[in-house]
């Protein structure tokens, strides 16, 4: 999920979750980080959910799918918006901590913190669990580190999800039945995020295996945001003159909104543009408003899930004492303007 290292995997069924839902749970000789030392907890449990950007629309539905299923468990649920800020983390779980918060549930902005904030719930004894991204206990980069150094992490395969966005990338390329050497793919991403790269790789691969041509890629560095990906992906339109097509995806909806922006802005027409984003939350403003757009299709990631499956991963671990999952997955759907409100996509 988190690098290309090989991993030994063993799957169980969830049961008593909103959904059906794939765990993941594989021994490597050692018991998974963030909750070896946390004792069951008698009676009434009370949890604190950390999201780095908690005004998107998937982390808004991620803490309704949390509140909802910790409403459900009679669990005392608090979340905070961390925004971009990696240094709140630390002084959120602190404040958690001081509250008497059994359990820290942390989407980190920076996975640099990483180490600061497991030593922080070791030493407190809380149990900690992260979702969406990756954070180890030994170092500030997930892609380095052993298996055996990853906290339980809840979320989506982003081997999985980038494979599904190249796939429909490469259908919807040879479809259209451009030249591939008047074609180009970005692909665009924080690239300092783990899950963000894994999800790009894995689209990359996908792409070029379904497309059948060899189309020049261009890696493109963003800051995860709309407008940030918009003004990197247009200088880098600028400095491709003579391209003709252009292919986007990238580690989530934003980059991809901002790519089909980017191509607008610079005279593209929405029959040269193919974008396929990732969480669909974007990608249906550009369906809902009738008008032609590069955005063709989207991996629909439910944050709503998500939410609910890691309250209830940490319910399961203190009242319990039921081990973390290595690593538990939630299911996608692709999406495009014909499926999309039939599928259950929130477009605020």
């Amino acid at each position: 999920m988190f690098s290309a290292r090989t991993r030994r995997s063993c799957a169980i069924t969830a049961a008593g979750l909103l959904i059906p839902l794939t765990l993941t749970a594989c021994s490597t000789g050692q018991a998974p980080s963030g909750g070896a030392d946390v004792a069951k907890v008698d009676g009434k449990i009370s949890m604190t959910y950390l999201q780095k950007q908690g005004d998107q629309e998937y982390f808004v539905g991620e803490a309704a799918g949390a509140k909802a299923k910790a409403a459900e468990l009679g669990v005392d649920l608090k979340v905070v918006n961390l925004g971009t800020d990696a240094n709140k983390t630390v002084s959120e779980a602190k404040a958690a901590i001081a509250q008497k918060s059994n359990g820290l549930i942390v989407v980190v902005p920076d996975p640099a913190v990483g180490p600061q904030v497991v030593q922080t719930a070791k030493d407190a004894k809380v149990a900690l669990l992260t979702s969406d991204d990756q954070i180890c206990t030994t170092g500030p980069d997930p892609t380095v580190c052993t298996s055996d150094t990853l906290v339980p992490r809840i979320g989506f395969s982003g081997e999985q999800m980038g494979g599904e966005v190249g796939k429909r990338a490469a259908e919807e390329f040879k479809k259209a039945g451009w030249n591939p050497a008047e074609t180009r793919t970005i692909s665009a991403w924080k690239q300092d995020v783990t899950v963000c790269t894994d999800r790009v790789k894995a689209a990359k691969n996908a792409f070029f295996a379904g497309a059948g041509a060899n189309v020049q890629n261009i890696d493109v560095a963003t800051d995860n945001t709309p407008t940030g990906a918009q003004d990197k992906i247009a200088a880098t339109v600028t400095a491709n003159t003579g391209v003709k097509h252009w292919v986007v995806w990238g580690c989530n909806d934003e980059n991809v909104q901002g790519g089909v922006t980017a191509l607008e802005n610079a005279g593209f027409k929405a029959d040269n543009v193919i974008g396929v984003g990732l969480g669909a939350y974007l990608a249906c403003k550009n369906w809902n408003s009738g008008k032609p757009s590069g955005m063709r299709a989207a991996l629909f990631i439910n944050g709503s899930d998500v939410g609910a499956l890691a309250v209830q991963t940490m319910y399961d671990k203190l009242k319990n004492g039921k081990d973390f999952p290595k690593e538990a997955f939630a299911p996608t759907k692709m999406v495009d303007a014909s499926n999309w409100k039939a599928s259950g996509v929130t477009c605020s």
